[in-house]
């Protein structure tokens, strides 16, 4: 244990005052994921489990088309597919292609409501 506790600080020595371009890479690539999957992770803006948007939306389901409930379930498949389908179609003017107007306002205002106030 104490043979490994004496490498760890050699290496550690070792690098800090002879840095290697491919090793300063690697920290900075991996750095750069823990911080992009901590933001995703404590991300605020909509609040919810992606898979709760399609579960409210069940006792509706019979209302939409086959095609809709499929595109439905690519929209509720991650959190991220959720805040972009918010951010560009139900905070603009934009049109969705595949929804039929009421049921892509069903499905905007059931977002909504997990939507915390800014």
């Amino acid at each position: 244990m104490k043979n490994l506790l004496i490498l760890i600080v050699a290496a550690a020595l070792y690098l800090h005052f002879y840095p290697n371009a491919e090793v300063t890479q690697f920290y900075n690539e991996q750095k750069q994921n823990l911080l992009k999957n901590f933001a995703e992770f404590s991300d605020t803006s909509v609040r919810l489990k992606s898979e709760k948007i399609y579960l409210d939306l069940e006792n509706d389901l019979e209302r939409f088309s086959d095609k809709e409930v499929e595109h439905l379930k690519s929209i509720s498949s991650s959190r991220d597919n959720v805040k972009d389908f918010y951010y560009t179609i139900c905070k603009t003017e934009k049109r969705d292609i595949v929804f039929h107007l009421k049921n892509e306002q069903k499905v905007c205002s059931t977002i909504a409501r997990y939507v915390s106030k800014f």
